[in-house]
């Protein structure tokens, strides 16, 4: 199947531009967990959505959208409060508290998904395609809720720009100006959550980090200006998007989800190399250029002897 024919399914456009919203609200949201060195607190939340999904399911009965957003956004939130509270009020640090916190809530995720099987509902089959990401059975009211939601994440970073930007250089500034730096941090945390639970049908649980962080480091090799850092990170998440999705369109059996992650470890390994100045290539360029240079020093002081 050629790429004409696939761009031409009207099954396979929502799909595209579904994933097309989700990795740009990732992309933008994720900038902002990267520079607050909360890489794996994505990752955290990601995996603290699962038992919020299977809770929806067990109270409601039903596989709907909305109720596994309510589910899983309930459960984020309180999985960033947990992290919070363990890191404020006790010696153990972030890095633990996100450990511990990540394999209690995933711990408690699979242990429901496993009654959920072995119930006799009767509607449990494909609920654990939410570990690894479903994107193909999304519909139009399931890219509308996604369209809503990435416009919301984006314009609320947009409108709160400069206090993210505080909070991520120099949080003790934010502090001495009078910025609610904790609150801040924790709607940082709420919208992380929801970037989160948006992109758990299409990508999954377990890769949804990698479509948060992916898209910011590789960004982050080519510029050292915040804005268009967040500008291109939203860039790579929404062209991860669209060519993961079309590249597992045109090959039989081929998940989504993973091949939109590989995709922005695509655009992370060509930023690494090609960046114009932290790339590989530009380092070793200005190396061999700082080495000319010296050379070339070193042959006028001889000459000039």
């Amino acid at each position: 199947m050629d790429w004409k024919t696939i761009l031409l399914d009207p099954n396979t456009q929502w799909v595209l531009f579904g994933s097309l919203l989700l990795g740009l609200s990732s992309g933008v949201i994720g900038s902002f967990a990267y520079l607050r060195k909360q890489s794996l607190m994505g990752d955290a939340l990601a995996h603290a959505a699962l038992p919020g999904v299977c809770l929806a399911f067990m109270i409601t009965g039903t596989k709907s959208i909305f109720s596994f957003l309510i589910g899983a956004i309930v459960a984020g939130v309180l999985a960033t409060f947990s992290i919070g509270y363990i890191t404020r009020h006790t010696r153990i640090k972030q890095d633990a508290a996100l450990g511990m916190v990540l394999s209690v809530f995933f711990g408690f995720g699979i242990v429901l998904l496993t009654q959920i099987q072995h119930s006799d509902s009767g509607n449990q089959s494909g609920l654990d395609k939410f570990l690894f990401g479903q994107a193909a059975s999304l519909v139009k009211s399931d890219v509308y809720t996604i369209g809503i939601i990435a416009a919301l994440l984006v314009l609320i970073c947009t409108l709160f720009f400069k206090e993210f930007k505080l909070l991520s250089f120099d949080p003790g500034f934010a502090k001495g100006i009078g910025l609610p730096v904790v609150w801040l941090d924790q709607f940082l945390m709420v919208l992380l959550v929801v970037a989160v639970v948006v992109g758990i049908q299409s990508v999954g649980v377990v890769l949804m980090a990698a479509m948060l962080i992916t898209p910011a480091v590789s960004a982050r090799y080519w510029t050292d200006r915040l804005h268009i850092m967040v500008a291109v990170s939203g860039l790579f998440g929404a062209l991860s998007g669209v060519l993961g999705t079309i590249f597992s369109t045109m090959a039989d059996n081929m998940p989504t989800g993973p091949m939109i992650v590989l995709s922005a470890t695509v655009f992370f390994v060509l930023s690494v190399l090609f960046g114009p100045t932290r790339g590989v290539v530009a380092k070793a360029r200005a190396k061999a250029s700082n080495k000319k240079y010296v050379l070339q020093q070193a042959v006028k002081d001889v000459n000039g002897l």
